[in-house]
């Protein structure tokens, strides 16, 4: 068991690849707290993880929250007296596009997205640090932090703006042998996405991405097990890119160079 008895805060852990990264970690020996705004999920996550003869906590928090935050790190740390690892995997998206996004929409992106990034990992940090024992941050950002995704502008900005706060936050915190690191998942099955995975959406997919599949949470859960394990303790500030070769192919589909 690679996080035997690691106390782990996974946020949005109630669904979709949160969901998956707490049962991995809970399979793994770790103890999860679900951090997640619908209770009920979380409840029945941590039911899950109990069945299996794990351990967990559900919390219903709004991570963009200060207030919120700051009582999540209280009620893990009386319930199980320190924090050893956080993924930070609540979000939302919107579909609009940029000239037709309002303020107050581009303000809940970002809050959700980012805001709850940074104070999550503030206030984690904050203890991470007074335990003197290092610790593992674990960001599940997106392919589209690097690449353009029409009528989705804020989402992007949000994800970029998440990798680039990793990187300084990653900087800051090596001395206390606390690692930073993004996730970005490519195409995944979650309750969010596959209303979005409409027939002609996966024959676009399955053209684009190399190896013709659509990520099922659990294989994105397999690389936050890696980030949060003493395998990546010499690794930092770094992206791993789970999308099935999306981004690294520069190939056109359906065409092929030199020949008629």
């Amino acid at each position: 068991m690679r996080l035997k008895d690691k106390i782990a805060i996974v946020t949005g852990g109630g669904s979709g690849i949160g969901k998956a990264i707490a049962i991995a970690y809970a399979n793994e020996g770790a103890i999860v707290v679900i951090a997640d705004l619908h209770l009920a999920n979380a409840k029945a996550v941590v039911a899950t993880i109990v069945a299996h003869g794990g351990r967990g906590l559900a919390l219903q928090t709004d991570v963009a929250s200060e207030p919120a935050v700051i009582a999540m790190v209280k009620a893990t740390l009386a319930a199980y007296g320190r924090i050893d690892i956080l993924v930070n995997n609540a979000g939302v998206i919107l579909q609009a596009k940029v000239v037709d996004t309002t303020e107050d929409q581009w303000d809940k992106i970002l809050r959700n997205n980012l805001k709850s990034c940074f104070l999550c990992s503030r206030e984690v940090v904050r203890q991470m640090i007074a335990q003197g024992t290092g610790g593992k941050l674990v960001n599940i950002s997106s392919i589209h932090a690097q690449l353009s995704e029409p009528s989705a502008g804020a989402y992007t900005a949000a994800k970029g703006g998440m990798e680039a706060f990793s990187r300084t936050l990653a900087t800051e915190v090596a001395p206390h042998r606390i690692n930073v690191n993004c996730i970005e998942p490519g195409a995944t099955y979650t309750e969010l996405t596959v209303p979005m995975y409409t027939p002609a959406v996966k024959k676009a997919l399955f053209e684009r991405v190399p190896m013709r599949e659509i990520a099922q949470p659990e294989w994105i859960a397999s690389g936050a097990v890696f980030l949060a394990s003493d395998e990546s303790r010499y690794m930092t500030g770094q992206v791993i890119v789970m999308d099935g070769g999306y981004v690294m192919d520069g190939s056109l589909p359906g065409a092929s160079y030199w020949t008629e």
